[in-house]
C-alpha cells in the first residue's frame, strides 16, 4: 500500500508563488516515476508535470506550465515538490500527486489533495 499527503496550497493573488509538498508513505517514491496532477471543478484530472525515478527526465504538460513551474523530488525523504511561480487564475484547481502511470494503475492511493486558488 502507498499513501500520499499533499500540502502547501492556498488562496493567492495572481503573480504569487506557492510550493506544494507531497509526502509519501508505504512505498518509496524512488521506485517510481512521479507526477503532479490537478483537477478543476467540472473537469477531468490532468497531469501537470512528471519526473522520472532518478530525476533525470522531467516533463511539463504545456509550455505555459514549463515556463513557470518546477517539479522536484527528494527520494531520501520520500517527498515530491511542485514550485509554482507567476500563478494565474487558470491554475486554480485541486492538486494531487501520484505515480506517473500513463493511464495505467497508480501505485498510491489518491491523497486528499491541496487546493490552489488564484484570484485575478
Amino acid at each position: 500500500q502507498g499513501q500520499l499527503d499533499e500540502s502547501g496550497g492556498g488562496l493567492v493573488q495572481a503573480g504569487s508563488s506557492l510550493r506544494l509538498t507531497c509526502a509519501a508513505s508505504g512505498r518509496n517514491i524512488s521506485d517510481y516515476n512521479m507526477a503532479w496532477y490537478r483537477q478543476a471543478p467540472g473537469k477531468e484530472r490532468e497531469i501537470v508535470a512528471s519526473i522520472s525515478w532518478s530525476g533525470a527526465n522531467i516533463n511539463y504538460a504545456t509550455y505555459f506550465v514549463k515556463h513557470r513551474f518546477t517539479i522536484l523530488r527528494d527520494n531520501a525523504n520520500n517527498t515530491l515538490y511542485l514550485q509554482m511561480n507567476s500563478l494565474e487564475p487558470e491554475d486554480t484547481a485541486m492538486y494531487y500527486c501520484n505515480s506517473d502511470s500513463h493511464g495505467g494503475p497508480y501505485y498510491y492511493n489518491w491523497g486528499p489533495g491541496t487546493q490552489v486558488t488564484v484570484s485575478s
